[in-house]
């Protein structure tokens, strides 16, 4: 066979920018929802036969979260049997049929444009078979990317997946604003405590077909993916465990050149011998620690944000709250930016630790603003460094973290488990955040839930800098491989 005696750059480039597309819809698919769920909710308080509450609307907004805990809980299995490559076709088939089912939900069963309790469920199998997709996707992507990538810019190539992510939501933001057009939001009023109604001054057009366009634009996305996910090579680590040596060579030699393939397949060897090891293998701390990374990025609570964006600028009195968050949007990609080019040199822990600071300093901002009357800027730049802070730390940081520290026999099934943890804590903050941001008492009304929820979110952040300064070892520099004999020392063996 004739193996590349040098390797090449803009091959690894390529592929790694597929993979990171993976990470673009995981973005797209996640983030949509934040121009939609007003529209949706309007559409469904329509319904005859239900009554659609606070705390359905919140279920039925993150019921996508529901799909990403499936997905994501059984990447291990897919990754494992299926490999990385055809098991991100899969996810990309699920996202495509997501985007086309929330678009139009009554395909075959129901009639266009008449909300009932039947229409909202099959609405929310879409919803969740697209969150398949992105669980499967949020786990392989950034694997996929830690398996061909070399060491000394592997933290930065995974963190590329992460400006995906922030991209993909970025676009979904411009997408969204630009489908909403001259059209306006639909105006909801409170008529009690639980209930609400649409007022007779909406715009019709946003409630009957606003939402549909802005689901339904992730097809595009989702097909390009699809189709280019099939020209990829698969990940060499995987061939290498599944005893297809030639192959993974071959890739890697692509990558590395031929001499440096050699001996990175020969490290990936060493590691992949015992192919029948369990998951605590090598103690219970590493899989405590990827869980606790992975419940820790969804606590600090900043999916309540990036979903509830416009709704919460609209209740700061800040202009156009579509506009605000295409905003918060530039910002988030602006600094997941510092991420990718700082991962090597400052390394994982001081990333994470000072991102935990300033995101406790943006919430505790906001939490004051609630208590005191001050200028409507304070809340929003507090909102504004409270996200930026979680883009240069958290939202990459942790996804390299994920991706590398796991020894490569108990990658697939460790990875499967941290980020299905992850998944569950964000069901459980986005979904409990409209009825907790909504809390009542005495004089203070709802300021109180607004204070309540960020006051929470910059304790966990204070919390989860502790955890990091802790715990969590430095990865940077170090192979795949070494993270056998890093977590073997640390389990005493």
């Amino acid at each position: 066979m004739n193996y590349p005696q040098n390797g090449s750059k803009t091959y690894l480039f390529s592929i790694v920018l597929v993979a990171v597309l993976g990470g673009l819809l995981f973005g797209y698919d996640t983030a949509v929802i934040s121009g939609a769920e007003k529209g949706l909710q309007a559409f469904f308080l329509g319904a005859k036969d239900f009554v659609y509450t606070d705390t359905i609307h919140g279920i039925t907004s993150s019921s996508a979260l529901l799909g990403c805990i499936i997905g994501s809980a059984i990447s291990g299995f897919f990754a494992s049997y299926f490999g990385r490559k055809r098991s991100l076709a899969i996810a990309g088939i699920f996202f495509f049929l997501s985007a086309l089912g929330s678009y139009y939900p009554e395909f075959m069963f129901f009639d266009h444009g008449v909300p009932s309790a039947s229409l909202l469920v099959a609405f929310n199998f879409y919803r969740i078979l697209g969150g398949i997709g992105v669980g499967l996707a949020s786990a392989i992507c950034p694997m996929y990317i830690a398996e061909v990538a070399p060491s000394n810019i592997r933290g930065t190539l995974v963190s590329w997946n992460q400006f995906a992510i922030i991209f993909g939501q970025l676009v979904v933001y411009f997408v969204n604003f630009l489908i909403l057009g001259e059209h306006t939001q639909p105006i909801i009023e409170k008529i009690s405590e639980t209930l609400y109604q649409v007022s007779d001054k909406s715009d019709l057009w946003t409630i009957q077909t606003g939402w549909r366009y802005m689901f339904g634009s992730e097809a595009f996305v989702a097909g390009i993916f699809t189709i280019l996910v099939c020209l990829v090579p698969e990940s060499p680590r995987y061939l290498a465990l599944v005893g297809k040596d030639e192959k993974a060579l071959m890739v890697l030699s692509h990558i590395n050149g031929y001499e440096k393939a050699k001996e990175v397949l020969g490290q990936i060897k060493q590691t992949v011998e015992v192919k029948s090891e369990k998951l605590f293998s090598f103690g219970v701390m590493v899989i405590f620690v990827g869980v606790m990374l992975s419940v820790f990025q969804q606590a600090v609570g900043i999916n309540a944000v990036l979903y509830y964006a416009p709704r919460i600028f609209e209740s700061m009195n800040m202009g156009n709250p579509m506009v605000q968050t295409v905003i918060m949007g530039i910002v988030n990609i602006t600094f997941t930016l510092v991420a990718v080019f700082s991962v090597e040199k400052l390394g994982r822990k001081p990333l994470l630790i000072w991102g935990s600071i300033g995101m406790a300093v943006g919430a505790f901002g906001v939490a004051a603003s609630n208590l005191v009357e001050v200028n409507p800027l304070v809340p929003v730049i507090s909102i504004m460094v409270y996200s930026a802070s979680f883009m240069f730390s958290w939202g990459p940081i942790c996804w390299v973290l994920i991706a590398e520290i796991f020894p490569n026999t108990i990658r697939s099934a460790a990875v499967a488990i941290a980020v299905a943890f992850q998944w569950i804590f964000n069901f459980i903050v986005s979904s409990t955040f409209v009825p907790m941001y909504n809390m009542t008492l005495g004089d203070m009304g709802d300021k109180f839930g607004h204070m309540f929820a960020y006051a929470l979110y910059g304790v966990i952040c204070i919390v989860a800098a502790w955890f990091v300064a802790a715990l969590v070892p430095e990865t940077k520099g170090k192979t795949l491989e070494d993270m056998t004999n890093l977590w073997r020392k640390r389990d005493g063996k």
